[in-house]
């Protein structure tokens, strides 16, 4: 039971701190103009990660009752394991991609304008350096089901003519548009189960 009254100011303090950011990005976000240049943001990265944090969050109480394993009986015991399974099933694979997308666009910057016809990479403080006659191909991959918690995470991988590949992921922005910019090269579409780069 401590390790629950311990969670709970913790959760509620979570809480309340995302909504605070969330107020001020909503505020500060009436009285900008829309941004061309995309990187890792934080509301990007709440908005992919909320259903399996609230999933993981709801679950972690419960499965504070492993501690206390030697202490249930067998069906109570049974029944954890499967609540556990159920929470880190839903939950566990949308928190490794994104611990892996974050780790390939850490130092990704895309700078993506359509109506000036702009698509730049940045790795680091280095321009990857390519235009859209240097892509060979394009490879966009998406997951095969739309209604589980790591659909929408997806990526684009632009294959230049010197060999390097260039990954853009979910995690940057909505991928849709950039995808359409580049119909005029060879895309090649593939579904997935779960879309690890």
């Amino acid at each position: 039971m401590k390790l629950v009254s311990l969670l709970r100011p913790l959760l509620e303090a979570a809480a309340l701190v995302a909504v605070v950011v969330l107020a001020l990005r909503l505020l500060t976000g009436l009285f900008s103009r829309r941004s061309t240049v995309y990187r890792l943001g934080f509301g990007r990265q709440l908005r992919l990660l909320f259903w399996p944090l609230l999933c993981l969050g709801v679950g972690l109480p419960f499965l504070g009752a492993f501690f206390y394993a030697d202490t249930l009986a067998s069906h109570e015991l049974v029944l954890l394991v499967l609540l556990a399974a159920v929470v880190l099933g839903f939950s566990g694979p949308a928190l490794l991609l994104h611990l892996r997308y974050s780790v390939v666009n850490l130092n990704t910057t895309l700078v993506f304008e359509p109506k000036q016809n702009v698509l730049e990479v940045y790795e680091g403080e280095i321009r990857v350096p390519f235009d859209k006659r240097d892509l060979l191909r394009v490879e966009r991959v998406t997951c095969r089901s739309k209604r589980l918690f790591w659909s929408p995470y997806n990526y684009l991988r632009l294959h230049l003519r010197n060999g390097q590949a260039v990954t853009l992921t979910a995690l940057l922005t909505d991928l849709d548009p950039v995808t359409e910019f580049l119909r005029n090269t060879p895309l090649e579409y593939r579904k997935v189960g779960i879309c690890w780069t």
